[in-house]
């Protein structure tokens, strides 16, 4: 059974910090991503990378801010988030895909919330 399973969410003021973590089972995916979804707002890309470290992307309202990074001998994925906003405020879903623009399977998702 493939499962990607997230924590490391929760409350943080603004400027803050928290880190994810997303442990995948059951499948070895060549990329793994990082969405988000606020209330009311349909799901957005926030970053991606290969299993292999070699390549990332992100979204250019969180570039600078947070990191995405791999350790493929644990089969997880990590989004650093530094300076958050209250903008930021969302669920956050891992994603396991082939590449690093197509993702097919997806976690439960951590909420993370940021206050002013």
């Amino acid at each position: 059974q493939v499962q990607l399973v997230e924590s490391g969410g929760g409350l943080v003021q603004a400027g803050g910090s928290l880190r994810l973590s997303c442990a995948a089972s059951g499948r070895t995916f060549s990329s793994y991503g990082w969405f988000r979804q606020a209330p009311g707002k349909e799901r957005e890309f926030v970053a991606a990378i290969t299993r292999s470290g070699s390549r990332a992307r992100y979204t250019d309202s969180v570039r600078g801010r947070f990191t995405i990074s791999v350790d493929s001998a644990k089969n997880t994925v990590y989004l650093q988030m530094n300076s958050l906003k209250p903008e930021d405020t969302a669920v956050y879903y891992c994603a396991g895909g082939m590449t690093i623009m197509v993702f097919g399977f997806w976690g439960q998702g951590t909420q993370v919330t940021v206050s002013s």
